[in-house]
């Protein structure tokens, strides 16, 4: 049958008229109230997210489909008034500040709001990456962060994502590392912006199987996620993920995707297409080719390449950010908080006597025999020996494992036994220089001295090796010449698990860790954070690669850096004529990688090549003599003047741009979203906690809290009951129990004391970088919890009344203006004033630019002193009627320009899709072009959706003089 509004309107199922609700409006569902959260017009008809707000549902949230339940909208026009007869109006201010905070912040305000409040240093060149990846001419947030390494891309990810939680678009965020980053990616989230990710690493994907049927989808089960993309590539994913919508996901290292033909890159398409946000990062975001770049581009916007497969400038510049350490923008900032690089330090090592018998064997038989023929029986005949060349200039025991291994594949047949006995000579003599002293070994046994590596010194060094073989052996050797015990000296490479990988990188952070010497393989080149205790860093053997190098050196030398890193690189020196000249191609290469990084911010452009392997071969050849090292390094004046794609970035982001194109000053922040309701984050959960709780500060008793605030020290404590604990449980087991989290919260209260706390997990005891207080941002779960219990304490349609300072009576008012995707669009804060109590159906209408503003007018900020219950609050109920219809009819007006500015943004974009359209009708018999289209095809879809469709007004709180309805010795005055 449905219900019937106080306007004679029936309402029963939303499905008959969607119009109706909007996130913000309370629902009835199941006899059960909810807040609905988001809605969103489907294939399968409206589908409803909502917070339960009953006791029996108040922590659960659940989608509805109006096609599939009984969905009805309480009228606010039918509201009825009661009376707050809490202490200073606690439990109506509470009440408030939840909605307030519920409330999505419009989806066009650019204004930095919960981000510029986390626990991160407040860089202007981080805050522009946030703004124009929230730049309303978008519509959707889609962006690549392409800043060169060491500027904070995971920090600028993190204010992303906490500005689309705050704007109603971060309810479902999946974020995809490489694998040994996972812990520190969730680290970040959580440590600096309260935002709690579960980490689907090997133990927690196991953790996941046994709580789930085999044939439920995983990614139903968290609402945000941090995963590998190795895990996430595999087909066992894939139909999961094409059917699971994210409202925004991140992946990181995104160079990985652009090869169409990778699983990579179907992973990528496939979640392009089911996010509404989409943000890409890579310090190194193209290989030089325009196809593989242009896809990647596609992946954010597939109108930002022209049917014809060229890049569009423009859309080029309007999705990449990309910044280097000495961009104007950046080199301003950064001050003392990122130290200059040392100029670099190779070190020339003499090869032993023995070292040089086995370059002369290499050079003489392997590289350059006599008659140009090697004993290599295999396939790429050219390739082999300077695989044991690589091999030898990384150590003796590398050179062993890659002859050793190769013997014990060969067949049989006179080349195969030829090559087996030149290969058993060879291990004898490389055999012969291990049991003697390596001299590059002797050196780096001496530079870490000289460093300061020793007993009962705090000094640190990362030492990089290519080769597994080579790493095991300084591990083995280092703590006796050294003097140190074996735990003094870890290890790292791809071949551990990715648990042991990510706890021998946040072992290396912490100032309390054994460790003083980090022996790692190039799996910690990417994306790992080494510097927070080290800035000593050692090439033992160079890679034939500018990137690798790049990549490894970065790893110390990023934002945060307090010593200037220095780099050092050990080359070794042989005697053999047959073996020289990469002495001078490898020098060139670590000074090549300064250069560029003082000039261009990366080297991937020197060589062109844009890969580690391709790069890797170039170098073979010159070593070769094949090419000469100027033909394959280009100088920094080549690149910057190139017209490729190399020179196209570099006029597009490097360049030094004129006053009119150089980056503005950062905007204000915004005080919109503070009502002034609460002076701190605190005082809001301490209410909220004495609101809930009769003595929140006494002994833990049968409601399971505990609550205790020192404001001096700024911190506080707390015993989480159950229904909060639950909140938490998604962060890392080893976290809850090293810091008693479930047991008892420490928050820290301010920002100073976060940061405090932040830095010095890096140095206590615990061997745990996760702060044993943590800071209480306005993002945090248990800020989310206390909101979802105030938001309970008013009945079916209710609205409270309290006194404030105005003359009259006067209702506050919320007006929302959302899309078909549920997002609000534009929001407006009204009061409407009742100056004659006989004559209701006159009121002053006034719009107020935020909440703050409005609440003022109302004289209604900060506690106020409630004198007793409003006698008569019942009459209030009348003027909740007439405010609402007027601000309906004023909201048309406020509301207009809004749907104007949308409309046409719409429009822009509707045109372009018509645009590419009608370029592509020519060359639409080009097989990939028809992929191309039917992606284009979505994004129609998508922005048809963000057109505003409907309106929603609430009355919040009626507001009466402070000497209204009092009761006098049972007489109301």
């Amino acid at each position: 049958m449905g219900l019937v509004t106080a306007e004679g309107r029936k309402v029963g199922a939303i499905g008959s008229d969607p119009s109706t609700i909007a996130p913000g409006s309370v629902v009835v569902v199941r006899d059960e109230e909810w807040l609905v959260r988001s809605t969103e017009e489907t294939s399968d008809g409206l589908l409803v997210t909502a917070q339960g707000l009953g006791e029996l549902v108040r922590d659960t949230e659940a989608t509805f489909y109006a096609a599939l339940d009984k969905i009805v909208p309480l009228d606010p026009a039918a509201g009825v008034v009661i009376a707050d007869s809490s202490p200073q109006h606690r439990t109506a201010r509470l009440w408030l500040e939840s909605t307030i905070r519920k409330t999505a912040v419009p989806l066009g305000d650019q204004s930095l709001t919960v981000s510029a409040r986390a626990l991160a240093d407040p860089l202007s060149y981080q805050q522009s990456a946030v703004r124009k990846a929230l730049d309303p001419a978008n519509l959707r947030p889609r962006i690549l962060l392409a800043d060169a390494v060491g500027l904070g891309k995971t920090l600028e990810i993190g204010m992303i994502l906490a500005e689309l939680v705050r704007r109603g678009r971060g309810d479902r965020i999946l974020i995809v590392t490489p694998r040994h980053v996972l812990e520190q990616m969730q680290h970040e989230m959580w440590s600096r912006f309260a935002l709690p990710f579960v980490r689907l690493d090997s133990a927690g994907i196991q953790r996941v199987r046994q709580k789930l049927p085999s044939t439920r989808n995983p990614f139903t089960f968290y609402r945000r996620v941090i995963i590998s993309i190795d895990t996430l590539k595999s087909d066992r994913y894939l139909a999961h993920l094409s059917k699971q919508r994210w409202d925004a996901v991140v992946i990181d290292e995104s160079h990985n995707l652009s090869n169409a033909s990778t699983l990579n890159n179907r992973l990528a398409r496939v979640l392009a297409r089911n996010a509404e946000s989409l943000i890409l990062a890579s310090a190194t975001p193209h290989n030089g080719n325009p196809q593989s770049f242009a896809e990647l581009i596609r992946l954010l916007d597939p109108t930002a390449v022209r049917p014809d497969g060229s890049l569009d400038e423009e859309e080029v510049a309007r999705l990449v950010i990309r910044r280097h350490r000495h961009s104007p923008e950046v080199a301003g900032v950064v001050g003392a908080d990122w130290a200059e690089r040392q100029e670099p330090q190779n070190l020339l090592v003499p090869a032993s006597a023995a070292e040089n018998v086995v370059a002369q064997e290499l050079g003489d038989v392997w590289l350059r025999p006599v008659g140009g023929v090697s004993p290599y029986s295999g396939q790429a005949s050219g390739l082999f020996p300077w695989a044991l060349a690589k091999a030898f200039l990384s150590s003796p025991a590398a050179l062993r494992e890659t002859a050793t291994e190769r013997r014990r594949r060969l067949g049989s047949g006179p080349a195969a036994d030829a090559e087996r006995s030149a290969l058993t000579h060879l291990i004898e003599l490389t055999d012969a220089a291990t049991t003697t002293s390596s001299a590059k070994y002797v050196r780096l046994v001496e530079h870490l001295r000289e460093v300061g590596i020793g007993k009962g010194s705090s000094a640190r060094v990362v030492v990089f090796a290519e080769r597994i073989a080579t790493l095991r052996w300084l591990q083995d050797h280092l703590p006796k010449s050294l003097g140190l015990p074996t735990g003094a000296i870890e290890i790292m490479h791809s071949g551990l698990p990715d648990e042991e990988q990510q706890r021998v990188v946040e072992a290396f952070k912490q100032e309390s860790s054994a460790i003083r010497v980090l022996v790692t393989g190039d799996v910690a080149s990417e994306g790992v954070n080494l510097h927070a205790q080290c800035h000593e860093l050692v090439h033992y053997d160079i890679p034939w690669s500018l990137i690798r190098i790049e990549q490894r050196n970065g790893r110390i030398d990023r934002y945060g850096q307090k010593f200037p890193p220095r780099i050092t690189a050990l080359l070794l020196e042989t005697d053999a004529q047959t073996f020289t000249g990469d002495l001078r191609v490898l020098t060139r290469l670590v000074e090549k990688e300064h250069e560029a990084h003082g000039a261009l911010g990366d080297v991937a452009s020197l060589m062109g090549r844009y890969d580690v392997k391709a790069e890797e071969e170039d170098i073979r050849k010159v070593l070769a003599g094949e090419r000469d090292l100027e033909d394959v390094v280009r100088s920094v004046e080549d690149v910057t003047e190139a017209d490729d794609l190399t020179g196209l970035f570099f006029r597009m982001f490097d360049e030094p741009q004129t006053p009119a194109t150089a980056p503005q000053p950062p905007q204000a922040l915004t005080t919109a979203t503070n009502s002034g309701l609460y002076p701190d984050e605190v005082s809001y959960l301490d209410d909220a906690l004495h609101a809930a709780y009769i003595d929140p500060s006494g002994p833990v008793s049968d409601r399971g809290v505990m609550w205790r605030r020192d404001d001096a020290f700024g911190t506080a404590e707390l015993v989480p009951p159950r229904d909060l604990v639950q909140r938490l449980e998604v962060l890392p087991q080893t976290y809850l129990a090293d810091r008693q989290v479930t047991s008892r919260l420490v928050l820290a209260t301010t920002p100073a004391r976060g940061r405090l706390r932040l830095a010095a997990a890096l140095t206590d005891t615990s061997m745990s970088s996760w702060p044993d207080a943590h800071f209480l941002g306005p993002l945090h779960p248990v800020l989310e919890w206390a909101s979802d219990r105030a938001l309970a304490t008013l009945g079916r349609n209710e609205v409270f009344a309290v006194r404030g300072e105005v003359d009259a009576p006067t209702v506050l008012l919320l007006g929302t203006l959302t899309n078909r995707r549920g997002q609000v669009v534009s929001a407006a804060w009204l009061t409407a004033q009742f100056p004659d109590m006989e004559n209701i159906a006159f009121a002053i209408m006034t719009p107020h630019e935020s909440v703050a503003a409005a609440l003022a007018e109302c004289g209604w900020q900060g506690k106020q002193v409630n004198a007793g219950p409003i006698g008569g609050a019942q009459d209030l109920t009348a003027l909740i009627r007439p405010a609402v219809h007027k601000a309906r009819s004023q909201m048309r007006d406020v509301f207009a320009a809004a749907e104007t500015d949308v409309a046409s943004r719409v429009a822009r974009w509707s045109e372009k899709l018509d645009g590419w359209d009608a370029e592509a009708g020519a060359l639409i018999q080009r097989n990939e072009l028809r992929q191309h289209r039917v992606r284009v095809e979505q994004e129609r879809e998508l922005v048809e959706a963000m057109n505003p469709d409907r309106q929603l007004v609430r009355p919040l709180v009626v507001v009466v003089p402070q000497n209204f309805g009092q009761i006098r010795g049972g007489v109301q005055a």
